[in-house]
């Protein structure tokens, strides 16, 4: 059996669509739907069984698992960068984190995680996956610091050569459309431009680009599920990966790029940038 933690969500539910394309239905998605359109995301996929994520730690806790574990994909998360409740962010992000990975390692189960880029913060540190880099890494909020701190935790406990952690970059595609602030700026984009035949970007506040120079590194959600599926195929390789297609592109860029693949010319407005997300 495949655990999915969050395999209700954007890029979990990719995963299970994934899996069932390749004849695997023996899934167990773990999440919380809440009020939510994430049900939605599970439309049309067959899998064995649905358990909330607070039901299911439970069980991890208590170490009352009925059914035998071949794989963790723990893609369960509180993924808002805007997020301000620290204590919520470390309990989602970190201890459930935890305790994942203790019982998957107790139990011979591969453990693959997910990260973020969100670690690197505004860049000036680079965007090296090498381990040797971690501890230089100053994450910009408390997202990424949440994520931050487990791999921390992973490399001190030296765990590093028996689990999988993935930074996933800037991704976009289909099953996003429940995250609304949090939704990608392609996804965002495209809505815009379908509506109002225009694009709002957002002013720069970095004195090093101009307006619509920040550059992000986006990439499509079947090829990262691809690159996570790629280390539950190949389990002698472990450690800490980014997920992402190592080219940048500006936001004029990928804009530009939409507004050619619908036919629309292209009309960007800056406007100001929330002062809460200046970062």
């Amino acid at each position: 059996m495949i655990i999915v933690t969050g395999g209700a969500g954007f890029i979990g539910s990719a995963i299970v669509w994934r899996l069932n394309q390749k004849n695997y239905d023996k899934i167990i998605i773990v999440d919380e739907l809440g009020k939510s359109e994430k049900w939605k995301n599970l439309n049309g996929l067959l899998y064995a069984d649905f358990i909330h994520k607070d039901d299911f730690m439970g069980m991890i806790l208590q170490r009352k698992i009925n059914f035998k574990i071949d794989a963790i994909l723990h893609l369960g998360a509180c993924s808002s960068t805007t997020e301000k409740d620290a204590d919520y962010l470390m309990d989602n992000n970190f201890h459930y984190s935890q305790e994942l990975a203790k019982f998957s390692l107790e139990n011979g189960n591969r453990f693959i995680y997910a990260s973020s880029a969100a670690t690197y913060g505004d860049g000036s540190k680079g965007y090296s996956d090498d381990e040797n880099k971690l501890e230089d890494l100053l994450p910009l909020n408390m997202y990424g610091y949440s994520k931050h701190i487990f791999d921390l935790w992973i490399k001190r406990n030296k765990l590093l050569d028996k689990v999988v952690g993935l930074k996933y970059f800037n991704v976009y595609g289909p099953n996003e459309y429940h995250k609304e602030d949090m939704r990608s700026v392609v996804h965002k984009a495209f809505e815009q431009v379908r509506d109002f035949g225009k694009v709002k970007l957002f002013k720069s506040y970095n004195p090093n680009y101009k307006d619509g120079e920040q550059k992000r590194d986006f990439v499509y959600v079947k090829d990262a599920v691809d690159m996570t599926l790629f280390f539950l195929d190949n389990k002698d390789k472990n450690g800490i990966y980014n997920i992402g297609t190592g080219n940048a592109q500006t936001w004029i860029e990928l804009v530009t790029a939409l507004f050619n693949a619908m036919n629309k010319e292209v009309n960007i407005e800056f406007v100001d940038m929330p002062e809460d997300i200046r970062e």
